[in-house]
């Protein structure tokens, strides 16, 4: 399963929201410098969605606002 997930880093608080079943936009408190937000958004979105972050893959848009992760279960890819 794919998810779209819209950034903003930087931000005041910490907040999910989710806009349909596979888009998201997520603030987060961390900068984007060094991968800092990427890494809190997946702990973020993890602890959301009840699974661990090891079967959360960043996939697309490490170093723009609008990224794309992957579900994985089971060492299986989720279509």
């Amino acid at each position: 399963m794919f998810l779209k997930v819209k950034v903003f880093p930087n931000s005041k608080k910490e907040e999910i929201i989710k806009k349909s079943e596979d888009e998201f936009e997520i603030k987060v408190k961390e900068k984007a410098e060094e991968g800092r937000a990427n890494k809190r958004v997946k702990e973020v979105l993890a602890r959301y969605l009840n699974i661990s972050e090891e079967k959360l893959i960043l996939i697309r848009g490490a170093k723009q606002g609008n990224k794309i992760f992957k579900i994985i279960k089971d060492q299986k890819l989720i279509f």
